[in-house]
């Protein structure tokens, strides 16, 4: 005898299902301290949406575990995302997700290692982060992978001379140290000129610049402030360079937006042009969630924070699966990545650094971002000469 079920039952055993799989999803709790106001607030900005979007779509995905984020602005201050980490820790996350600015991601990794709570950031390039031997700590990209993208730029302009501006921030300055040792050692003329990161004012530095260096390039090791006012005292004083170059957050569609007339033809470090369009089957999925979510286009800080995310997701589920997430087994299962991702293969040594890490060069075009070295990745020609102003 067959039997069919009404639509009311059916809808019946449909709703149970789902709330079976609901009931029966593990929901893990991971927490995040990013600089959602403050100086370095655009970048932190980037990298929560990137998180955002990786957080829709694993819970979308895995089914059998449920990721909640617990996000807690850091207001660009070390001592904030030293008390973010406690709370964070007291609240029962698994993991925490930070930060930027390797001045901020030092204290609060510090904090997470006492919890022995595993740590991952794009936001902290200083080698001093990994000489500490911190079995929790992890990151994506590093100064090397910057350095070799600035050099690789450089040296396809054919410039021979660099006047270097640098914040006396530790990144900043260890950015800024090797290359110009680098460049020093390969017959470039490097001049360098540190700054205070108070300092508000850089028209005594461009000065120089104008009257003493007349070099080639305006390179800035900063942040998204300093990059601000180097560049309108250039304006104002129009240094005889022939091209304005720096390193993360700079070639963003934020920078273009917010400062359209200082953006025109500067260069800074981008993994991808934008607007973006992806070719993997990951990549495009990231791009329709996040539009989505955000009703824009992907930059490429907001991809660092879904890359970032996306690996300690799926080391959570990985623990989760065997046993190990509530015996302190994340990090070890973390090490075990060995992926594809969106910024390229990852991989973490035992000091839970990416070796494979390797950068790009984005130029401000017309207001989008065209990659323009190396010149074999290009996705457009390089505007040089060409500045600002």
């Amino acid at each position: 005898m067959k039997f069919q079920l009404s639509s009311v039952a059916k809808l019946g055993v449909a709703l149970s299902v789902a709330l079976t799989v609901a009931a029966s999803a593990d929901e893990i709790k991971v927490g995040a301290h990013m600089p959602l106001t403050g100086t370095l607030a655009r970048s932190g900005a980037g990298f929560n949406e990137g998180i955002q979007a990786a957080v829709e779509m694993f819970n979308k995905s895995n089914g059998k575990h449920t990721i909640k984020m617990v996000t807690i602005d850091d207001e660009s201050a070390p001592a904030k995302a030293v008390a973010a980490v406690e709370k964070l820790a007291s609240e029962g996350v698994v993991a925490v997700i930070g930060g930027y600015g390797s001045n901020i991601i030092g204290p609060a990794s510090d904090a997470t290692n006492r919890h022995n709570l595993t740590y991952i950031t794009a936001g902290g390039v200083s080698d001093d982060l990994t000489k500490r031997g911190y079995k929790t700590f992890f990151r994506i990209n590093n100064t090397r992978g910057y350095e070799i993208a600035i050099e690789n730029l450089l040296q396809e302009m054919k410039a021979k001379s660099i006047s270097i501006v640098y914040s006396t921030k530790e990144a900043t300055t260890d950015l800024a140290k090797s290359i110009e040792k680098d460049l020093g050692g390969k017959g470039f003329k490097v001049t360098t000129h540190a700054f205070d990161p108070a300092i508000t004012d850089f028209k005594p530095i461009i000065n120089k610049i104008k009257l003493q260096d007349k070099s080639d390039v305006l390179l800035m090791s900063g942040y998204e402030n300093d990059y601000v006012g180097i560049i309108r005292a250039a304006k104002v004083l129009k240094p005889p360079v022939k091209s304005v170059v720096g390193v993360w957050s700079l070639a963003t569609s934020k920078m273009a937006s917010d400062f359209p007339d200082l953006m025109p033809n500067v260069i800074g470090t981008a993994l991808l042009p934008y607007p973006v369009e992806y070719k993997t089957p990951e990549g495009k999925q990231f791009a329709d969630t996040y539009k989505k979510m955000f009703n824009k286009d992907v930059d490429y800080l907001a991809q660092f924070g879904y890359v970032k995310a996306s690996l300690l997701f799926e080391a959570i589920a990985r623990a989760a699966d065997n046993g190990t997430l509530k015996k302190g087994g994340l990090s070890d299962e973390l090490r075990k990545t060995n992926r594809e991702t969106l910024i390229g293969k990852v991989t973490f040594n035992a000091a839970g650094d990416n070796p494979n890490f390797q950068h790009r060069m984005g130029q401000h075009q017309n207001g989008k971002i065209v990659i323009v070295s190396p010149s074999y990745q290009a996705t457009g020609p390089l505007k040089y000469p060409a500045v600002p102003w």
